[in-house]
């Protein structure tokens, strides 16, 4: 079994490629993927060639962790059905290629406690369940507090504030250096940075990955508020010392989402409290892959690029 697939064979080097498919196990879906996202964070940092070493990477892989699908095949013993449309968080199911994130693929073959089950009526945008379950991640669950401040308005920051409001909180104020990016907002007001005389912010998520800002933001906090770092940062994180001892500043780093996370958010979407409507700037033929990652990653006008795979014959 083979499949189209992007491969990045190493920094820069990136193309559409054909390959073979390892043999599906007894339970494993095959899944003919019809839109996978691009992520300006992880992926940016492995097309770029300036990720840290990271479990499980190497040249040359395919990338994608939010990608939507249909099952072509699966065992009855599987739970699922031919036919049901699927959210993949990614696939390792590559001859010669590491599976990293692995879901910018035609064709797929995944463990059915991977994937999770997503109404057709999504369409492109069930690829963003991903960010918006690490938003999610990011404040959900003992000793979090939701964001009174959030720094960069792309997807993610995006998504933070609208949990907030979802979770029935005051809105946040959001930073954002770039006069693009500031339009979009629901419910919440966008500045910049310098044109926010606030310093008693209780709860800043910092979306943004960017080390410089830290200690700006150290110096907006409350006594005894907390900086998340919700992005993901290739740097050593840094700050000066006396500002942060004086407000006896706290800092939390937000990890991977969970598949619990994943279907909170899922139900928090059917249910109308958070919307993915207007995240999606660009969307391409998966035939343009070296193109769109391009411009994903260097346009600051491309919120969400998504490659289209519904077309492969």
């Amino acid at each position: 079994m083979e499949t189209t697939a992007v491969l990045l064979k190493g920094p820069k080097d990136l193309d559409v490629d054909t390959l073979s498919l390892t043999a599906p196990g007894e339970d494993d879906l095959v899944i003919d993927i019809e839109h996978s996202g691009i992520s300006t964070g992880t992926e940016k940092l492995f097309w770029s060639g300036e990720m840290p070493p990271f479990p499980g990477m190497g040249y040359p892989l395919v990338p994608g962790y939010e990608a939507v699908g249909e099952i072509v095949e699966a065992s009855p013993t599987s739970g699922f059905k031919v036919g049901e449309r699927v959210f993949v968080p990614g696939a390792n199911c590559y001859e010669g290629a590491f599976g990293l994130f692995g879901g910018a693929a035609s064709r797929v073959i995944s463990a059915p406690e991977r994937v999770t089950r997503i109404d057709s009526g999504y369409g492109a945008s069930g690829a963003l369940l991903a960010l918006a379950a690490t938003a999610r991640h990011a404040m959900a669950g003992l000793n979090k507090s939701v964001p009174d401040l959030i720094v960069g308005h792309g997807v993610l920051g995006r998504l933070l504030a609208r949990l907030t409001i979802a979770a029935g909180a005051p809105a946040p104020m959001v930073w954002e250096i770039d006069p693009s990016r500031r339009e979009g907002a629901a419910g919440y007001d966008v500045i910049a940075p310098e044109d926010d005389p606030r310093r008693d912010y209780t709860s800043v998520y910092d979306a943004s990955g960017s080390v410089e800002v830290l200690n700006d933001l150290v110096g907006r906090l409350a006594k005894g508020g907390e900086v998340v770092l919700a992005g993901f940062y290739t740097t050593n994180i840094s700050f000066a010392f006396p500002p942060a001892f004086m407000k006896e500043a706290r800092f939390r780093v937000a990890a991977e989402w969970t598949h619990d996370d994943l279907a909170a958010t899922r139900a928090l979407v059917e249910s109308g409290l958070l919307s993915l409507d207007d995240l999606i700037t660009h969307q391409v033929s998966h035939r343009d892959a070296r193109a769109a990652y391009q411009q994903a990653f260097t346009d600051p006008d491309c919120l969400k690029m998504i490659l289209n795979w519904k077309d492969v014959s």
